[in-house]
């Protein structure tokens, strides 16, 4: 993995692996952009890492993943808001932050055991232990469905976790300082198409107890 010198912002710049893959474990929804038809596209997915592959997932006639391994470079992002941060004046105020862009090529998975494996690393990205509680599908639902990984070659993440800098000599009665934010799981709502009510899942209970705030 080879990293982007970052210009803008250059100090927050964590150019190391480990902070990548920090970054990436934190969660599990991307925005993939790549070109088709000469149009620029912008779509988000969920994803799963191993090492530095990250698999997706879809329909086989989905259209991006068919186009995005294609042997273009592709760029995919991650960001998450930790904090609102509210400075003495507008032009300081910002944004905490952790943030991961990267640069690569995609392929269709080919191999049945990669392909499998691709899925349990989604799934278990979304909610550890998920993939072993509930059925994989059919021999036609896994034939309609594509598994596509992307090898990160370039690479570049910044962090901002900090108040408010920069409106040091700013003095006015207007509060500053920082809101962190988190991500929260709520009760779960069980599936009102089933008359009997299954207990809740250990890997649903493990994930409240994780982002229950």
């Amino acid at each position: 993995m080879e990293f982007n010198k970052i210009i803008r912002g250059a100090k927050r710049q964590v150019n190391t692996e480990q902070d990548v893959y920090d970054i990436l474990d934190a969660g599990f929804m991307c925005t993939i952009a790549f070109s088709t038809e000469g149009q620029t596209m912008m779509i988000p997915t969920a994803y799963g890492r191993f090492e530095d592959i990250i698999y997706f997932h879809g329909s086989s006639k989905n259209n991006m993943l068919n186009t995005i391994t294609n042997d273009q470079t592709i760029c995919v992002s991650i960001t998450h808001l930790d904090g609102i941060v509210l400075a003495k004046t507008l032009f300081d105020t910002s944004a905490n932050y952790r943030s991961v862009i990267l640069f690569g090529k995609a392929s269709l998975v080919l191999d049945e055991t990669e392909k499998m494996e691709g899925l349990k690393i989604i799934t278990d990205n979304i909610i550890p232990g998920r993939w072993e509680e509930v059925h994989l599908g059919n021999e036609n639902e896994l034939k309609a469905t594509s598994v596509v990984k992307f090898t990160i070659e370039k690479a570049s993440a910044k962090i901002r976790n900090c108040g408010p800098q920069g409106d040091d000599d700013k003095i006015s009665d207007s509060w500053s300082g920082h809101i962190p934010i988190i991500l929260k799981a709520l009760t779960p709502i069980p599936d009102i198409k089933f008359e009997t009510k299954s207990p809740i899942s250990k890997s649903v209970i493990q994930f409240l107890e994780k982002y229950a705030g």
